[in-house]
């Protein structure tokens, strides 16, 4: 069925063309990116221990950018077969037949050469390890089929910009790297937990597995255990680099929006976990104005 609906795609003006391709890469929705960029600007201001090298952020914010944006093709490409299924996903374009199979994975082989044309300026340990993080991004959105643990390898990979961005300033990938690293992946599970929330009835019907479906009558109790385990990541990079009192005042702004994503999505409403899951952002960017003021006064 699916195939019959790429071949009859209708064939778009040019302009309506590049809209459906816009409406493919999320480009009308900058969360999940931000989600993304905050992640990688902590790991870059702390290997830096300040602003990093201007081209070495260059380099890694537009990557953010374009590896989310390929991450989401591949994702509608996978899940071609689910998305019709789904209230929130059924007019997405691969959904629709708007846009076809072959020409998401152009768009996808696009980006991800661009993103890879990038790291080529930076330095071999950074190239190699990109290559992880190509893998970990095109086979992500297969996990649903076969795990109920899908939101934890997208902590996998959405947080490998940090450790990459170790690797680009220093030419190493310290302990400190992975305590961060391991840090945002439980922040990343917990508020794809939240978004999971919002489609856990369709994908139940459907078929696909998440840690929302995995977690049940439990979820509420398990995303209270994934935040305090993030925060307490958090306190650990604090102490190790004996940051000052920004960064843990950054931590306590991050702490009550965190409470009140529960306050608000404690009973468990689709548009209300949404809301939880967009509070992320902030959660995200106050942690970063904390590490990076108090940087500067380390400075």
């Amino acid at each position: 069925m699916s195939n019959s609906r790429e071949m009859s795609a209708p064939a778009f003006e040019w302009r309506e063309r590049l809209g459906q391709y816009w409406k493919l890469v999320r480009g009308d929705r900058p969360i999940g990116w931000l989600l993304l960029l905050w992640p990688t600007w902590w790991g870059l201001w702390l290997a830096a221990e300040g602003v990093p090298p201007w081209w070495i952020l260059l380099v890694f914010s537009l990557g953010v950018w374009l590896t989310r944006s390929a991450g989401c093709v591949i994702n509608d490409y996978a899940d071609r077969w689910l998305d019709p299924l789904v209230e929130r996903t059924k007019g997405r374009p691969l959904a629709t037949g708007t846009v076809r199979g072959r020409e998401a994975l152009a768009v996808f082989a696009v980006l991800m050469l661009v993103a890879f044309a990038l790291v080529l300026s930076l330095n071999r340990l950074t190239i190699w390890m990109s290559v992880v993080g190509v893998a970990l991004a095109a086979t992500y959105p297969y996990l649903k089929r076969y795990t109920y643990l899908p939101q934890v390898y997208l902590g996998l990979a959405f947080g490998w910009g940090i450790p990459m961005g170790f690797a680009a300033v220093r030419g190493e990938v310290p302990v400190l790297a992975w305590v961060l690293y391991v840090t945002n992946i439980l922040w990343t599970t917990a508020y794809d937990t939240w978004y999971a929330m919002v489609d856990r009835e369709d994908d139940l019907l459907a078929g696909a597995k998440s840690t929302a479906i995995l977690f049940g009558d439990l979820d509420l109790l398990a995303l209270g255990v994934l935040y305090a385990l993030f925060f307490l990541g958090l306190g650990l990079v604090g102490r190790q680099t004996a940051l000052d009192w920004p960064y843990w005042t950054g931590l306590g702004v991050a702490g009550v929006l965190v409470c009140y994503q529960f306050a608000i999505a404690r009973h468990r409403e689709r548009d209300r976990c949404f809301r939880a899951f967009l509070n992320n952002h902030w959660v995200g960017m106050s942690v970063f104005v904390g590490l990076a003021a108090a940087l500067w006064m380390k400075a």
